[in-house]
C-alpha cells in the first residue's frame, strides 16, 4: 500500500505541474515512526469493474473492460474508438476515492491515466502519453461510479 500511496502522489504531483516531492533532512530521523503513510491509504472506495469510457480533451474515447479485486488492483483490457488500437490495463489501482492506471497502446503509445470520483460519482483526471510526455489531455466518464 505504501507503493501505491507513493506512485500515485508522485505522479499527481508530476502531473500537475512537475512538482517534486522529496524528504527534509529532519524526516531522516523520523521515518521509522509508526503513524506513516499506512494511515493515509485507504481501502478502495467504489467499484470501477465493468465496461465504460474514458473522453478525452483530445477527442479520442477508449473504451475499458475493467476487473477490479478486493485490494482495488486493476486488470482488463481497452479499445481506442476509431483506431484499431487495443491495449491492456496495467499497474492499475483504485484507492479511496483515486484511480490510477497505465494502458500501453498496440499503437505504440502508452497512456498514464490518474484521476478521481468526483461528488457526482463519474470520474475525472489527466492522462499523460508516456511515449510522448508532452502530450496530455483531460479526461472524464459519463458512467456514475
Amino acid at each position: 500500500m505504501r507503493t501505491r500511496f507513493a506512485v500515485v502522489s508522485l505522479a499527481l504531483a508530476a502531473s500537475l505541474g512537475g512538482i517534486a516531492l522529496a524528504p527534509t533532512a529532519d524526516a531522516a530521523h523520523h521515518q521509522s515512526a509508526p503513524l506513516s503513510v499506512a494511515r493515509l491509504v485507504k481501502a478502495p472506495g467504489f467499484n470501477a469493474a465493468g465496461t465504460w469510457s474514458i473522453y478525452q480533451s483530445n477527442v479520442l474515447i477508449a473504451t475499458l473492460n475493467v476487473t477490479q479485486d478486493a485490494q482495488g488492483n486493476l486488470t482488463g483490457t481497452a479499445s481506442k474508438s476509431g483506431s484499431s488500437a487495443t491495449g491492456t490495463i496495467d499497474q492499475g489501482f483504485v484507492d479511496g476515492n483515486y484511480i490510477y492506471f497505465v494502458i500501453p497502446w498496440s499503437d505504440g503509445t502508452k497512456g498514464r491515466y490518474i484521476g478521481s470520483l468526483g461528488a457526482d460519482r463519474h470520474l475525472s483526471g489527466v492522462s499523460t502519453d508516456l511515449a510522448h510526455p508532452t502530450s496530455q489531455a483531460t479526461w472524464n466518464t459519463t458512467q456514475a461510479f
